[in-house]
Parts: structure tokens; C-alpha cells; sequence
């Protein structure tokens, strides 16, 4: 057998890929007798590079997937990519730029060209960097949310929508980016906490010479305020019921007005109300029917309806001379510091304007409570529990949502506006007439559905929707979604809502959410410079490395946190290293070298599938105890999104376990250059262990697994569609485990004395043991040949007690008493020293437990077999240190 010392994953890598793909091994089944599980990958950005949070997320997805579909399932990872509107836009724009062009210079039909060139040129970066993560995607169903299916799916749900009364049209007041020129929803315009100002300006009341002292942020829209109001219930200003006031600089005549949401505390109580530029006051503007007087532009200007001597201007200079004309003329009270959240645009971070606009919208109420009805009864369960009350929050304070978008690359809305009769034609098929009054004097609404609209269809859009395609029968509702917490929002409750009105079921049964990727427990940023690129990782560590890692680090916080250590090179180039990686990438080369020994060793054993039937010693009926169990954990916790538990308890079984026990327990047989029967068992036996390993090793670390399972003797073309081990639950036996750990711990503490007491590597020791328990005794009795070979021991002498010895080491593990004497081999003063540092420890130990027993409320609210377990070692604790003290006497 050839096989390489040194792993290389660069080249496995490299290999194995085009061959999992090349052959389908991943193609799911439209129709299948299998149980189906799908997942729909949450599409990245067609313009987008891997990041490591797309790592986090794909790498947990593609274990769920593999595992299920090594479970025998029909598993269908479904990939795709997102068109991304305003952010594809911006790059597009930005490259006319440098031509010296902009949009407008091509016009749609051309710069809709430009858009999908580039999109071909570059919009396969992020599927190529998918595949090198191992991701076992089903590219022939690869789907991107303005391809033609895609397409007819947003059509068909517009406009059954429109159809039902649940999208219109209508003037409302949106968020507007100065910058990009587009609406927002209220998700694209989150609110920053800003310090800035606040001012308090004097209005007049008619036909009076009273003031009402008004407060606001944002002073230039007073040139727009078309009323005064107050609180009804707020007795300072009861007298100004039905007055007027006189608007400053303008002259503009002011009714007061009395609505419950003005905040008496906020101010003086008295607020300008300003129905085009702010939403509380458009709404206060429908309910008094008061007049929009728009005086900032989309472009963040100032217009005509501003006056003369502010038109023209940017909306924060006119603020700025408004404020100082207010103050020249005695009208400005006082300016105060404030802090307050103010709307920025998500993708360019220009403050947002509230602007009155005509677009589409469409209406969530329903949908809404559809939607949380479906989690409150369990149909879709959140993993972790907490984030549905996240969910329930936006849901049940929901606002009808601004659909439209003032952009080109998109799904564009499927209206047409008649020339003659100025209805509005909403169709599937782009019509030739307009279906209201017939001429053919029709335009198309030049506007484009926000990006989220189609994103909301994904789960059953993918799938073939509005056709009934086998697909969409065999693989919906979708089985897991694996996201972000910042997207359930923009994304999961959208999806839980369409999926509801259109399929009238949930999308998926479960959301499992991921947290943030940290670096040492910062959020990652270019800024800090500590940002970590995958495909950097993947390269240094390997991609096997990088996946285990990142599955090893889902563990019970919401966060990811990497560690990473700076150094300097010896050019004086710093250098990045990430420890859980290497420790990852040390148990890959582990594997490698595992399965290497075996190999050398087994060359000419057949897999045996009844290699552990018959007459089994204690090593063996260990080894497939701690095999049924390792499975059986695995598998709860990946049924339960336990990434943590999953990873730790495959390593701790194959390094421990195999590696550093049963592999070393065996090597005398399994070496044997005259095999006997029994060697040949042995053999068996070894390769049992090992395949099963990688086959369970495989969801997590694909690639490693492949390559070594090529080696072995074995049935089928791939591992991934290797069946994965089942747990034999009659082949767990926990005594048989805790006879080997008696015989593990003596080994160990044997081990453990030696280095201590620097003992020579190439001396032999002799072992005096003192058993009180037969089973026991019988136990460690059976195992004597194996001490002495891995402890090396000349001899192991099980007694009833320990005799009275001078100038010997003393230890104590559950059970044994253990001497070795020291005669010629060692420092006695160290010993002593070490002993007393161990006594220490152990009576360290027992005041803890003897406190906590002593308190009322463990041994009244504790679990009994938790107290009964604090007992017991309690009284252990009382055995060693009694030894312990008599090996101290004895020196």
C-alpha cells in the first residue's frame, strides 16, 4: 500500500470536487420512495465573495445535508445566487463612471445589458468559492431570482396580490436615499444614534401677542409646517383650541390642532406638524386633512414651495441659514445638545429623507398573523427558542411595505398606465392593450420591486412554483433553514408569509440562527484589520480544518469567536495564526496517520462486517461500546443543531478512543509478522473501526474522509453515499466502558508518576497494586500484558494491601492503590513535594464538596443522583488522601 506520510489537503481537495460533481452524486430525486430532506441555500449576492460568514453558514448546511443523505435520504442542498438590485446597480455605476457615462447616457435597455454582461463575467466567483468549501450542492437546480422561473413566480404572486386588494398603489410618506434615489422600507433605513440638535423656536399666535415655543430637530421643514398641535388632554394649551398660529419667515397662517400623538414631556409640548416630511405628521396630516407642502426635493435640495431665498439649496445649508435668519430676528429660544436616532440608508449610509411619494405597497396584516400563528402552534420551530420572540416583535408591529424601487435592474412591476384613460393595467404576460378602455397608448412602470420581494419566494419558487412540478410536491416544506439573526426580518418572516399565502404552508420546519463571526471576541471589520478571508484559511489549513473548526465553535453562545495570535516573520511581516485551526488541522494529519498505520498493516484483510461477532476480549467489547455510543451521541446531536457536541464527540472518540488506546492495545497483533487467526481478527476488527470512523467523520470533514476511504477496502463509488453507521444499542455496555477506564486511569496514572518523578524512558518499573473489589481485580489482572507494554512495568503484582514499603512512589486512582518503588530511580524530596502538592489538590476538592453538602438548598434542589454522585467522590476524595498521607509517612 502507497500512501503518502504527510497529508497534503491542497491536492485532495483539488480532486475530489469535479469528481462528486461530475458524477452527480448530489443530483437529488423529483420522485424518490426515500424521506426528503431539502434545504434551500439562502442566496448570496450574485456580485458577492465568500466571507466567513457564508463559511459558518454553508459549512453547517452541507453536514446536515451529507449526513441526511448518507442517512439514506433524498437530500437536496438547492444553491443560488440573489440579483441583488441597488447593490449589483452601484458596481455597474460606478464602472460608467470611469467611462466618463451614467446610466441615463445608455438607457435602460442598454445599461439592463451592461448589468447581465457583468453579471456573467463576474457573478461566478461566489459559486466557485461555494465548491471549494466541499458545499454538496445540487448545481443542476441552481437557480438565480431574476432567471426566467424565478420571474414568472414574482408575476404570478404580484399579481394575485394586486388581484386580492393586498398590493396598491398610493401617495404615502417613504424613506428616500438622497443618494442612491431610491424608496426604502423601514428595515433599508435602520436608525443611528446621532448627537445633534435640538431647537426651540417661538411661533406666533394670531391676533395676539403670545409665543408658543415649538422644538424640533430638523428646522428647515418648518417651511413646510402646515399646522401647530398639542396634546387634548395638555391643559397649558386648552385656551389655543381652534386658534392659528403665524408660521415664521414664511407668514403662513397656522391652524393649532389637538391629536393624541403628541408626547406632552417631549419639548415644550407644543410641535410644528409637517405632513410631507415626517411620518407621525403625515399621518396627523391625513386625520386633520391638512396640505402637503413638499420643500425638499429627491435630490436632498430645497425647492420653490421653500422660497426664494432657500431654493436651490442642500437640505443641511438651509438648515443652517433658516436657523441663523430665527435667531437675527429674536424668534430662536435656545439650542440644545440631543441625542437621537435619526434614518440612514443601510447600503451608503446618507441620512434619509421622509418624502411623500407615489409608490407600490403592499399590505402584511394578515399575512402577518398567518405568519405567527405558524410559530405559536409549532408548524416552524426557531433553534435557538429566544429568536422567535425577535420574530414575534416585528411581526405584530408590522407595516404595510413599500415595494417599489426607483431602480433598472430588477424585477420590473408588471403595470402598465394607460395614455387615453389613465388606468392601470396589472398583467402575468406583458399586455398589447390596455385592459380597461383597449388602446395600445400603454407604459410600463418604470419602477423595480425591492430585491426582498423575490428573495421572500425562494423556498418554493426554486422548487418550480407556480407550476406544480415534482419537485415542489416531493421537497416542500423545506426542512431546515440555516441564517443569519440580522435577516430574520428582511427575510425569514417575509418567507413565512408568502409561503403561507402561496403554499399554504410554512417554507421550512425548522430555522436554525447563526450568530456573528467574531475574532477574539470582536465583531470582525477592516477598520480593526482583523477580518479573516476563508479562502485564506482553506489554503493554510485546509478546508477540512477550517469546516471542523467552525462546526467545533456552535456551541451554546450566539456567537462564532475565533481565536487569533499576531507575530512578526523574520522579515518583519506580520503574521496571522488561528490556534483552533491548527489544533483542527493537527486532528486531520491525526486521521491521516491513523488510517496510514492501518493500512500498512492490513495489507490483504477483507472488510468483515461480522468482525466483532463471537468471543470478544475487554478491549474489543470496549472499542465497539464506545463505537455505538460515539454514533448514537453524534446523531442526537446533530437531530438536535448541537454542532459543538457533534464535533467534540467524533474527535474525542477517534483521537482518545481508537487512536491513542485501541490502536496501541492492538499493535502487537495487528503487527504480528507471522499472522495468526487471531491477528487476522484483530485486522478485521482495526479496518471495522476505521471505515465507520471516516464514514461518520465525513458529514464534517468530506474531503480527508474520501481520499482514506479509497484506500480501504470498501463497497460503493463514494463515501457520501456510504450508508452512515447505525447505532447497535445492545452492543453498549457501560460496565464493560467502565472496566476499560479502570484500566485507562492506572495506565495513565502510572504514566502520569513516571514523568513526574523523571523516571527514565528506558527503565523498567516494577508496579505493586493493592485491589480490594474482585470484579476489579480480575479486571486489571486481565489486562497485566497491556500495562506493562504501555506503562512500562518489568512486573505488576495485584495484592489485597499495599505492605509497609519505604522509598516508593505512592498513587491512588478509584479503586487502586498503587506503589512503585523508587529504589536507585529517583529524587525523594521531589517526590514528597509532588505528594504534597497532590494532597493539597485533594483537600482543595473536599472542602468544596463538604460546603455544598452542607448547604440545604443543593441537597433539597439538586437532581439525588447529582448528590449522591458528590458523596461518593467525596468519600473517595477521604480514601486517596488517607494513602496519600501514609506514601508521605512511608518517605
Amino acid at each position: 500500500m502507497q500512501i503518502p506520510k504527510v497529508y497534503d489537503p491542497t491536492e485532495i481537495e483539488r480532486k475530489w470536487y469535479p469528481i462528486w460533481e461530475g458524477k452527480g452524486y448530489y443530483v437529488a430525486q423529483a420522485e424518490s420512495d426515500k424521506p426528503a430532506f431539502c434545504i434551500a441555500i439562502p442566496p448570496p449576492n450574485v456580485t458577492g465573495y465568500l466571507h466567513m460568514g457564508h463559511a459558518l453558514q454553508h459549512t453547517l448546511m452541507d453536514i446536515l445535508t451529507r449526513w441526511r443523505r448518507m442517512q439514506g435520504y433524498n437530500a437536496l442542498w438547492l444553491p443560488g445566487t440573489d440579483h441583488a438590485g441597488i447593490s449589483t446597480q452601484i458596481v455597474v455605476e460606478r464602472q460608467l463612471a470611469e467611462e466618463g457615462l451614467t446610466r441615463y447616457d445608455l438607457g435602460r435597455e442598454e445599461f439592463e445589458k451592461r448589468v447581465w454582461q457583468w453579471k456573467e463575467h463576474a457573478g461566478g466567483t461566489i459559486q466557485r468559492q461555494i465548491r471549494r468549501e466541499g458545499a454538496s450542492c445540487d448545481w443542476t437546480r441552481e437557480r438565480f431570482t431574476l432567471d426566467e422561473g424565478l420571474s414568472q413566480a414574482v408575476r404570478e404572486v404580484f399579481v394575485r396580490l394586486y388581484e386580492e386588494g393586498l398590493i396598491y398603489r398610493g401617495s404615502y410618506i417613504v424613506n428616500w436615499c438622497p443618494k442612491d434615489q431610491t424608496a426604502l422600507s423601514d428595515l433599508e433605513a435602520p436608525k443611528e444614534e446621532v448627537r445633534g440638535k435640538l431647537y426651540y423656536i417661538n411661533y406666533k399666535v394670531k391676533d395676539s401677542n403670545e409665543f408658543v415655543t415649538v422644538a424640533t430637530t430638523r428646522p428647515e421643514t418648518m417651511l413646510g409646517d402646515t399646522a401647530v398641535a398639542v396634546n387634548p388632554s395638555d391643559e397649558r394649551y386648552r385656551h389655543l383650541h381652534g386658534r392659528v398660529a403665524i408660521l415664521p419667515i414664511v407668514g403662513r397662517e397656522l391652524p393649532f390642532i389637538t391629536d393624541e400623538i403628541v408626547e406632552p414631556d417631549f419639548g415644550t409640548g407644543v410641535v410644528k406638524v409637517t405632513p410631507a416630511h415626517d411620518p407621525n405628521d403625515f399621518r396627523m396630516g391625513l386625520r386633520h386633512s391638512l396640505a402637503q407642502v413638499v420643500v425638499i426635493d429627491k435630490q436632498g435640495k430645497m425647492t420653490e414651495a421653500a422660497g426664494a431665498e432657500f431654493a436651490g439649496l442642500d437640505r443641511f445649508e438651509a438648515r443652517k441659514k433658516l436657523v441663523a435668519m430665527l435667531k437675527d430676528q429674536g424668534l430662536l429660544v435656545k439650542v440644545e445638545d440631543y441625542i437621537h436616532k435619526v434614518g440612514h440608508c443601510q447600503r451608503c449610509h446618507t441620512v434619509i429623507e421622509p418624502l411623500v411619494s407615489t409608490q407600490w405597497f403592499c399590505r402584511m396584516r394578515e399575512m402577518a398573523d398567518a405568519a405567527i400563528a405558524a410559530v405559536k402552534d409549532g408548524r416552524t420551530q426557531f433553534i435557538p427558542e429566544s429568536w422567535a420572540k425577535v420574530y414575534f416583535d416585528w411581526l405584530e408591529n408590522i407595516q404595510d411595505w413599500c415595494i417599489s424601487r426607483q431602480l433598472w435592474w430588477g424585477h420590473r412591476i408588471p403595470a402598465w398606465y394607460c395614455q387615453d384613460c389613465l388606468k392601470v393595467t396589472v398583467a402575468r404576460t406583458d399586455p398589447q392593450n390596455c385592459s380597461s378602455c383597449g388602446s395600445e397608448k400603454i407604459l410600463q412602470d418604470e419602477d423595480v420591486l425591492d430585491t426582498w420581494f423575490s428573495s421572500a419566494l425562494w423556498p418554493f419558487s426554486t422548487l418550480g412554483w407556480p407550476e406544480q412540478t415534482a419537485d415542489l410536491k416531493t421537497f416542500y416544506p423545506t426542512s431546515v433553514m440555516i441564517t443569519g439573526f440580522d435577516i430574520i426580518f428582511f427575510w425569514i418572516a417575509r418567507m413565512m408569509m408568502m409561503g403561507l399565502k402561496f403554499m399554504g404552508d410554512v417554507p421550512f420546519r425548522k430555522v436554525f440562527i447563526t450568530g456573528l463571526v467574531r475574532v477574539e471576541g470582536e465583531k470582525m471589520s477592516k477598520m480593526k484589520g482583523n477580518v479573516v478571508d476563508p479562502l485564506d484559511v482553506f489554503e493554510r489549513y485546509g478546508t477540512d480544518a477550517v469546516r471542523f473548526t467552525l462546526a467545533s465553535a456552535v456551541g451554546s453562545s450566539a456567537d462564532v469567536d475565533l481565536q487569533m495570535i499576531k507575530r512578526k516573520g523574520a522579515d518583519g511581516e506580520e503574521i496571522r495564526e488561528y490556534p483552533k485551526m491548527e489544533a483542527a488541522r493537527n486532528f486531520a494529519n491525526k486521521i491521516w496517520n491513523a488510517a496510514r498505520f492501518v493500512l500498512l498493516n492490513i495489507e490483504g484483510t477483507k472488510h468483515n462486517p461480522a468482525a466483532f461477532e463471537g468471543e470478544l476480549g475487554l478491549y474489543d467489547r470496549w472499542i465497539l461500546s464506545k463505537l455505538n455510543h460515539t454514533i448514537e451521541r453524534f446523531n442526537d446531536a446533530l437531530e438536535n443543531f448541537r454542532f459543538f457536541d457533534a464535533t467534540q464527540t467524533l474527535y474525542h472518540f477517534f483521537w482518545d478512543d481508537f487512536c491513542d488506546w485501541y490502536i496501541e492495545l492492538s499493535k502487537p497483533l495487528v503487527t504480528a509478522k507471522d499472522p495468526s487467526a487471531e491477528s487476522v481478527r484483530a485486522r478485521e476488527r482495526m479496518l471495522y473501526v476505521l471505515e465507520r470512523s471516516l464514514r461518520m467523520l465525513h458529514p464534517v470533514m468530506p474531503y480527508i474522509t474520501e481520499e482514506l476511504w479509497h484506500m480501504l477496502p470498501h463497497e460503493g463509488e463514494t463515501i457520501s453515499l456510504a450508508p452512515f453507521p447505525t447505532a447497535d444499542l445492545s452492543a453498549i455496555d457501560e460496565s464493560v466502558e467502565a472496566d476499560m477506564n479502570s484500566v485507562i486511569s492506572l495506565i495513565t496514572k502510572i504514566r502520569n508518576v513516571r514523568a513526574e518523578m523523571n523516571i527514565p524512558n528506558a527503565e523498567s518499573v516494577k508496579v505493586k497494586l493493592a485491589i480490594k473489589d474482585e470484579h476489579l481485580s480480575k479486571i486489571v489482572a486481565s489486562a497485566t500484558e497491556a500495562i506493562k507494554r504501555l506503562a512500562r512495568c518489568s512486573e505488576v503484582e495485584i495484592l489485597d494491601q499495599l505492605p509497609e514499603m519505604r522509598s516508593c512512589a505512592r498513587a491512588v486512582i478509584t479503586g487502586i492503590d498503587i506503589a512503585i518503588p523508587l529504589e536507585g530511580l529517583i529524587d525523594l524530596d521531589k517526590e514528597r513535594e509532588r505528594l504534597k502538592k497532590e494532597l493539597l489538590k485533594i483537600e482543595t476538592e473536599a472542602e468544596k464538596l463538604q460546603a455544598r453538602l452542607a448547604n440545604p438548598n443543593f441537597v433539597e434542589r439538586a437532581q439525588p443522583e447529582v448528590v449522591e454522585q458528590s458523596r461518593l467522590r467525596l468519600a473517595d476524595l477521604h480514601v486517596q488522601r488517607q494513602t496519600i498521607t501514609k506514601t508521605l509517612e512511608s518517605l
